[in-house]
Protein backbone atom coordinates (compact mmCIF):
# COMPACT_ATOMS: atom_id res chain seq x y z
CA UNK A 1 0.00 0.00 0.00
CA UNK A 2 1.22 3.34 -1.06
CA UNK A 3 1.94 5.95 2.06
CA UNK A 4 0.85 9.52 2.20
CA UNK A 5 3.65 11.95 2.05
CA UNK A 6 4.66 13.34 5.17
CA UNK A 7 8.09 14.88 6.68
CA UNK A 8 9.34 14.78 10.00
CA UNK A 9 11.96 17.33 11.65
CA UNK A 10 15.31 16.57 13.10
CA UNK A 11 17.78 18.82 14.93
CA UNK A 12 21.32 17.24 14.67
CA UNK A 13 23.74 18.94 16.23
CA UNK A 14 22.50 22.91 15.45
CA UNK A 15 21.81 21.64 11.69
CA UNK A 16 18.21 21.32 10.90
CA UNK A 17 16.95 18.51 9.03
CA UNK A 18 12.78 17.58 7.14
CA UNK A 19 13.31 13.96 6.49
CA UNK A 20 10.45 13.20 3.93
CA UNK A 21 8.87 9.94 3.70
CA UNK A 22 5.87 8.64 1.50
CA UNK A 23 4.80 8.68 -1.85
CA UNK A 24 5.64 12.71 -2.96
CA UNK A 25 3.04 12.81 -5.71
CA UNK A 26 0.24 14.69 -6.61
CA UNK A 27 -2.22 12.23 -5.53
CA UNK A 28 -0.41 11.42 -2.06
CA UNK A 29 1.16 15.08 -0.97
CA UNK A 30 -1.36 16.47 0.36
CA UNK A 31 -0.94 19.16 3.43
CA UNK A 32 3.06 19.06 2.37
CA UNK A 33 3.29 22.26 0.85
CA UNK A 34 1.28 24.37 3.42
CA UNK A 35 3.30 22.24 6.12
CA UNK A 36 6.48 23.34 4.54
CA UNK A 37 5.41 26.68 4.52
CA UNK A 38 4.70 27.09 8.09
CA UNK A 39 8.47 25.49 9.39
CA UNK A 40 9.96 28.42 11.04
CA UNK A 41 13.75 27.00 11.41
CA UNK A 42 16.14 27.37 9.48
CA UNK A 43 16.40 24.08 7.37
CA UNK A 44 20.18 23.12 6.31
CA UNK A 45 19.39 19.68 4.68
CA UNK A 46 16.48 17.74 2.63
CA UNK A 47 16.62 13.77 2.94
CA UNK A 48 14.51 12.39 0.34
CA UNK A 49 16.32 8.73 0.97
CA UNK A 50 12.93 7.84 2.68
CA UNK A 51 10.44 8.60 0.06
CA UNK A 52 8.86 5.72 -2.40
CA UNK A 53 8.18 7.96 -5.47
CA UNK A 54 8.19 11.53 -6.59
CA UNK A 55 7.04 13.06 -9.66
CA UNK A 56 7.17 16.75 -11.03
CA UNK A 57 4.51 18.17 -8.42
CA UNK A 58 6.77 16.56 -6.22
CA UNK A 59 9.96 17.55 -7.04
CA UNK A 60 8.31 21.57 -7.83
CA UNK A 61 7.62 21.58 -3.84
CA UNK A 62 11.09 19.99 -2.86
CA UNK A 63 13.13 22.48 -5.54
CA UNK A 64 10.99 25.85 -4.24
CA UNK A 65 11.57 25.09 -0.05
CA UNK A 66 15.33 24.48 -1.45
CA UNK A 67 15.36 27.32 -3.12
CA UNK A 68 13.65 29.48 -0.91
CA UNK A 69 15.41 27.98 1.98
CA UNK A 70 18.47 27.52 1.02
CA UNK A 71 18.64 23.53 2.15
CA UNK A 72 20.36 20.87 0.58
CA UNK A 73 19.20 18.29 -1.10
CA UNK A 74 20.33 14.74 -0.18
CA UNK A 75 18.97 11.21 -0.82
CA UNK A 76 17.49 10.71 -4.83
CA UNK A 77 18.28 8.33 -6.51
CA UNK A 78 19.54 9.03 -10.00
CA UNK A 79 16.22 9.00 -11.97
CA UNK A 80 14.47 10.99 -9.20
CA UNK A 81 17.82 13.79 -8.91
CA UNK A 82 17.66 13.84 -13.03
CA UNK A 83 13.44 14.86 -12.36
CA UNK A 84 14.60 17.36 -10.04
CA UNK A 85 17.42 18.77 -12.21
CA UNK A 86 14.91 19.38 -14.91
CA UNK A 87 12.58 20.97 -12.20
CA UNK A 88 15.55 23.26 -11.45
CA UNK A 89 16.37 23.91 -14.99
CA UNK A 90 12.93 25.30 -15.86
CA UNK A 91 12.97 27.36 -13.08
CA UNK A 92 14.19 30.30 -14.64
CA UNK A 93 12.32 34.21 -14.86
CA UNK A 94 10.26 35.03 -17.60
CA UNK A 95 11.02 38.05 -19.68
CA UNK A 96 7.75 39.86 -20.92
CA UNK A 97 9.97 42.12 -22.71
CA UNK A 98 13.48 41.25 -24.11
CA UNK A 99 16.37 43.47 -24.35
CA UNK A 100 16.28 46.41 -25.42
CA UNK A 101 18.57 46.33 -29.12
CA UNK A 102 20.60 49.96 -29.90
CA UNK A 103 18.74 51.35 -32.82
CA UNK A 104 21.96 51.77 -34.83
CA UNK A 105 22.41 48.00 -34.24
CA UNK A 106 19.18 46.64 -34.95
CA UNK A 107 19.03 49.25 -38.62
CA UNK A 108 22.45 46.92 -39.49
CA UNK A 109 21.57 43.86 -38.93
CA UNK A 110 18.39 44.28 -40.71
CA UNK A 111 20.18 45.39 -43.23
CA UNK A 112 22.91 42.67 -43.35
CA UNK A 113 19.96 40.14 -43.30
CA UNK A 114 18.25 41.94 -46.21
CA UNK A 115 21.48 41.55 -48.15
CA UNK A 116 21.96 37.91 -47.37
CA UNK A 117 18.67 37.16 -48.42
CA UNK A 118 19.20 39.12 -51.62
CA UNK A 119 22.12 37.35 -52.42
CA UNK A 120 20.56 33.93 -51.94
CA UNK A 121 17.84 34.99 -54.16
CA UNK A 122 20.04 36.34 -57.15
CA UNK A 123 21.98 32.96 -57.15
CA UNK A 124 18.74 30.86 -56.51
CA UNK A 125 17.42 32.74 -59.54
CA UNK A 126 20.70 32.07 -61.50
CA UNK A 127 20.51 28.66 -60.63
CA UNK A 128 16.36 28.50 -61.87
CA UNK A 129 17.90 30.62 -65.26
CA UNK A 130 20.34 27.43 -65.87
CA UNK A 131 17.40 25.15 -65.28
CA UNK A 132 14.62 26.90 -67.50
CA UNK A 133 17.72 26.78 -70.53
CA UNK A 134 18.19 23.08 -69.84
CA UNK A 135 14.46 22.72 -69.85
CA UNK A 136 14.43 24.72 -73.34
CA UNK A 137 17.36 22.49 -74.95
CA UNK A 138 15.38 18.87 -73.88
CA UNK A 139 12.28 20.30 -75.63
CA UNK A 140 14.60 21.26 -78.64
CA UNK A 141 16.21 17.60 -78.32
CA UNK A 142 12.22 15.72 -78.29
CA UNK A 143 10.18 17.95 -79.67
CA UNK A 144 6.67 15.55 -78.92
CA UNK A 145 7.42 17.05 -75.08
CA UNK A 146 6.51 20.37 -76.51
CA UNK A 147 2.99 21.53 -75.15
CA UNK A 148 1.74 23.99 -77.60
CA UNK A 149 -1.80 24.31 -76.13
CA UNK A 150 -0.48 24.79 -72.98
CA UNK A 151 1.54 27.66 -74.91
CA UNK A 152 -1.15 29.17 -76.80
CA UNK A 153 -3.24 29.50 -73.63
CA UNK A 154 -0.42 31.43 -72.11
CA UNK A 155 -0.56 33.74 -74.99
CA UNK A 156 -3.82 34.57 -73.98
CA UNK A 157 -3.49 35.43 -70.75
CA UNK A 158 0.20 37.25 -71.16
CA UNK A 159 -0.93 39.38 -73.88
CA UNK A 160 -4.71 39.08 -74.90
CA UNK A 161 -6.10 39.64 -71.81
CA UNK A 162 -3.54 42.24 -71.08
CA UNK A 163 -4.48 44.78 -74.06
CA UNK A 164 -7.14 46.51 -72.61
CA UNK A 165 -5.42 47.20 -69.75
CA UNK A 166 -2.19 48.17 -70.97
CA UNK A 167 -3.97 50.47 -73.83
CA UNK A 168 -5.88 52.43 -71.35
CA UNK A 169 -2.50 52.87 -68.92
CA UNK A 170 -0.50 53.71 -72.27
CA UNK A 171 -3.45 56.19 -73.62
CA UNK A 172 -3.16 57.83 -70.05
CA UNK A 173 0.58 57.97 -69.90
CA UNK A 174 0.63 59.78 -73.27
CA UNK A 175 -1.84 62.02 -72.52
CA UNK A 176 0.27 63.29 -69.49
CA UNK A 177 3.47 62.93 -70.95
CA UNK A 178 1.88 65.42 -73.81
CA UNK A 179 0.44 67.81 -71.49
CA UNK A 180 3.26 68.16 -69.25
CA UNK A 181 5.68 68.87 -71.38
CA UNK A 182 3.77 71.00 -73.45
CA UNK A 183 3.55 73.05 -70.08
CA UNK A 184 6.98 73.26 -69.73
CA UNK A 185 8.54 73.79 -73.58
CA UNK A 186 5.54 76.82 -73.65
CA UNK A 187 7.50 78.80 -71.09
CA UNK A 188 10.12 78.72 -73.74
CA UNK A 189 8.06 78.85 -76.92
CA UNK A 190 8.71 75.17 -78.37
CA UNK A 191 5.48 73.42 -77.55
CA UNK A 192 5.93 71.96 -81.32
CA UNK A 193 8.90 69.94 -79.37
CA UNK A 194 6.30 68.04 -77.57
CA UNK A 195 5.57 65.80 -80.28
CA UNK A 196 9.63 64.87 -80.10
CA UNK A 197 9.55 64.02 -76.47
CA UNK A 198 6.10 61.72 -76.74
CA UNK A 199 7.89 60.19 -79.64
CA UNK A 200 11.35 59.17 -78.52
CA UNK A 201 9.87 58.59 -74.61
CA UNK A 202 7.21 56.40 -75.55
CA UNK A 203 9.15 54.29 -78.49
CA UNK A 204 12.27 54.10 -76.68
CA UNK A 205 11.70 53.77 -73.08
CA UNK A 206 8.00 54.27 -71.04
CA UNK A 207 6.42 52.22 -73.97
CA UNK A 208 7.87 48.77 -73.01
CA UNK A 209 8.71 49.96 -69.96
CA UNK A 210 5.50 50.46 -68.49
CA UNK A 211 4.03 47.31 -70.17
CA UNK A 212 6.91 45.49 -68.31
CA UNK A 213 5.46 46.27 -64.77
CA UNK A 214 1.90 45.99 -66.07
CA UNK A 215 2.78 42.57 -67.30
CA UNK A 216 4.95 41.67 -64.21
CA UNK A 217 1.84 42.78 -62.22
CA UNK A 218 -0.34 40.81 -63.84
CA UNK A 219 1.03 37.52 -65.50
CA UNK A 220 4.21 37.43 -62.82
CA UNK A 221 1.84 37.60 -59.79
CA UNK A 222 -0.30 35.01 -61.29
CA UNK A 223 2.30 32.75 -62.53
CA UNK A 224 3.77 32.43 -58.72
CA UNK A 225 0.63 32.23 -57.67
CA UNK A 226 -0.34 28.86 -59.69
CA UNK A 227 2.82 27.35 -59.28
CA UNK A 228 2.66 27.99 -55.90
CA UNK A 229 -0.57 26.58 -55.25
CA UNK A 230 0.67 24.07 -57.04
CA UNK A 231 3.57 22.77 -55.28
CA UNK A 232 1.36 23.24 -51.73
CA UNK A 233 -1.24 20.62 -53.30
CA UNK A 234 1.67 18.48 -54.06
CA UNK A 235 0.57 18.06 -58.15
CA UNK A 236 4.23 19.46 -58.85
CA UNK A 237 5.65 16.15 -56.46
CA UNK A 238 3.05 14.09 -58.35
CA UNK A 239 4.07 15.56 -62.12
CA UNK A 240 7.35 14.34 -61.16
CA UNK A 241 6.58 10.64 -60.04
CA UNK A 242 4.54 9.71 -63.54
CA UNK A 243 7.25 11.14 -64.84
CA UNK A 244 6.64 14.53 -65.98
CA UNK A 245 9.04 17.07 -65.88
CA UNK A 246 7.64 20.60 -63.91
CA UNK A 247 10.27 22.38 -65.89
CA UNK A 248 9.36 21.58 -69.01
CA UNK A 249 5.62 21.61 -68.62
CA UNK A 250 5.26 24.15 -66.08
CA UNK A 251 7.64 26.67 -66.42
CA UNK A 252 8.63 26.44 -70.79
CA UNK A 253 5.30 27.73 -71.36
CA UNK A 254 5.32 30.55 -69.66
CA UNK A 255 8.85 32.10 -70.23
CA UNK A 256 7.89 31.49 -74.06
CA UNK A 257 4.80 33.42 -74.20
CA UNK A 258 5.96 36.02 -72.27
CA UNK A 259 9.29 36.11 -74.20
CA UNK A 260 6.84 36.00 -77.80
CA UNK A 261 4.26 38.63 -76.22
CA UNK A 262 6.43 41.01 -74.41
CA UNK A 263 7.72 42.82 -77.98
CA UNK A 264 3.99 42.82 -79.50
CA UNK A 265 2.98 44.26 -76.07
CA UNK A 266 5.64 47.17 -75.96
CA UNK A 267 4.67 48.03 -79.61
CA UNK A 268 1.53 48.60 -79.09
CA UNK A 269 1.33 50.35 -75.59
CA UNK A 270 4.21 52.90 -77.61
CA UNK A 271 1.58 53.27 -80.42
CA UNK A 272 -1.68 53.99 -78.29
CA UNK A 273 1.08 56.43 -76.07
CA UNK A 274 1.68 58.25 -79.17
CA UNK A 275 -1.91 58.77 -79.81
CA UNK A 276 -2.82 59.74 -76.83
CA UNK A 277 -0.50 62.28 -76.96
CA UNK A 278 -1.28 63.14 -80.48
CA UNK A 279 -4.76 64.17 -79.78
CA UNK A 280 -3.56 66.10 -76.56
CA UNK A 281 -1.46 67.79 -79.23
CA UNK A 282 -4.80 68.35 -81.45
CA UNK A 283 -7.01 69.59 -78.50
CA UNK A 284 -4.09 72.05 -76.77
CA UNK A 285 -1.68 73.25 -78.95
CA UNK A 286 -4.46 72.81 -83.08
CA UNK A 287 -1.15 70.63 -83.86
CA UNK A 288 -3.78 68.19 -86.77
CA UNK A 289 -2.96 64.69 -86.70
CA UNK A 290 -1.44 64.44 -89.92
CA UNK A 291 1.33 66.96 -88.88
CA UNK A 292 2.10 64.86 -85.62
CA UNK A 293 2.61 62.00 -87.46
CA UNK A 294 4.70 63.91 -90.32
CA UNK A 295 7.05 65.10 -87.41
CA UNK A 296 6.74 61.41 -85.54
CA UNK A 297 8.35 60.33 -88.90
CA UNK A 298 10.94 62.79 -88.54
CA UNK A 299 12.15 62.81 -85.16
CA UNK A 300 12.03 59.03 -83.97
CA UNK A 301 14.69 57.23 -85.26
CA UNK A 302 14.21 53.51 -85.87
CA UNK A 303 17.05 52.58 -83.92
CA UNK A 304 14.36 54.01 -80.80
CA UNK A 305 12.29 51.22 -82.28
CA UNK A 306 14.63 48.56 -82.15
CA UNK A 307 15.45 49.33 -78.94
CA UNK A 308 11.47 49.12 -77.64
CA UNK A 309 12.26 45.64 -79.62
CA UNK A 310 15.47 44.17 -78.45
CA UNK A 311 14.62 44.92 -74.54
CA UNK A 312 10.95 43.53 -74.55
CA UNK A 313 11.80 39.78 -74.65
CA UNK A 314 14.72 40.43 -72.23
CA UNK A 315 12.23 41.87 -69.71
CA UNK A 316 9.64 39.18 -70.09
CA UNK A 317 11.96 36.20 -69.99
CA UNK A 318 12.87 38.44 -66.14
CA UNK A 319 9.25 38.61 -65.43
CA UNK A 320 8.24 34.83 -66.71
CA UNK A 321 11.17 33.22 -64.82
CA UNK A 322 10.99 35.87 -61.31
CA UNK A 323 6.90 34.43 -61.20
CA UNK A 324 8.12 30.69 -61.58
CA UNK A 325 10.88 30.98 -59.00
CA UNK A 326 9.18 32.49 -56.73
CA UNK A 327 6.31 29.35 -57.25
CA UNK A 328 8.85 26.96 -56.88
CA UNK A 329 9.96 28.48 -53.71
CA UNK A 330 6.75 27.98 -51.90
CA UNK A 331 7.11 25.05 -49.57
CA UNK A 332 4.51 24.77 -45.70
CA UNK A 333 1.59 26.71 -45.96
CA UNK A 334 -1.10 29.08 -48.18
CA UNK A 335 0.46 32.16 -46.30
CA UNK A 336 3.86 31.28 -48.36
CA UNK A 337 2.14 31.51 -51.67
CA UNK A 338 0.86 35.31 -50.82
CA UNK A 339 4.23 36.19 -49.62
CA UNK A 340 6.33 34.55 -52.29
CA UNK A 341 3.59 36.09 -55.22
CA UNK A 342 4.01 39.84 -53.45
CA UNK A 343 8.00 38.87 -54.29
CA UNK A 344 7.74 37.82 -57.52
CA UNK A 345 6.08 40.83 -58.22
CA UNK A 346 8.56 43.31 -56.57
CA UNK A 347 11.99 41.08 -57.51
CA UNK A 348 10.70 41.30 -61.55
CA UNK A 349 9.99 44.60 -61.19
CA UNK A 350 13.49 45.72 -60.07
CA UNK A 351 15.34 43.64 -62.22
CA UNK A 352 13.31 45.48 -65.01
CA UNK A 353 14.89 48.44 -64.26
CA UNK A 354 17.87 47.46 -63.17
CA UNK A 355 18.29 46.05 -66.62
CA UNK A 356 16.84 49.09 -68.17
CA UNK A 357 19.62 51.25 -66.54
CA UNK A 358 21.59 49.00 -67.90
CA UNK A 359 20.15 48.86 -71.47
CA UNK A 360 20.24 53.15 -71.56
CA UNK A 361 24.02 52.98 -70.62
CA UNK A 362 24.92 50.33 -73.30
CA UNK A 363 23.27 52.17 -75.94
CA UNK A 364 24.33 55.29 -75.62
CA UNK A 365 28.18 54.00 -75.26
CA UNK A 366 27.27 52.39 -79.29
CA UNK A 367 25.93 55.08 -80.14
CA UNK A 368 21.94 54.39 -80.36
CA UNK A 369 20.92 57.89 -78.76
Amino acid sequence: MVAPADFSQIDEGGATTLRFTGCLSLAYIGDVPQRLEAVEARVDRLDLSGIDHIDTIGAWVIHRFARDSGAKVEGLDPDAQHLLDQVEAADQPVRMRPDRTPAFTRVLGEIGEATIVALKTLAGLLGFFGATLIAFANVIRHPHRFRLNAVVQRFEVVGVSALGIIGLMSFLIGLVIAQQGAVQLAQFGFETFTINLVGRITFRELGVLMTAIMVAGRSGSAFAAQIGTMKLTEEIDAMRTIGVSPMEALVVPRVLAAVIMMPLLGFYASLIAVIGGGLLCWIQLDIPPITFIQRIREVVPITDLYIGLIKAPVFGAIIAMSGCYQGMQVESDAEQVGSRTTSAVVQAIFLVIVLDAFFAVFFTFIGWD
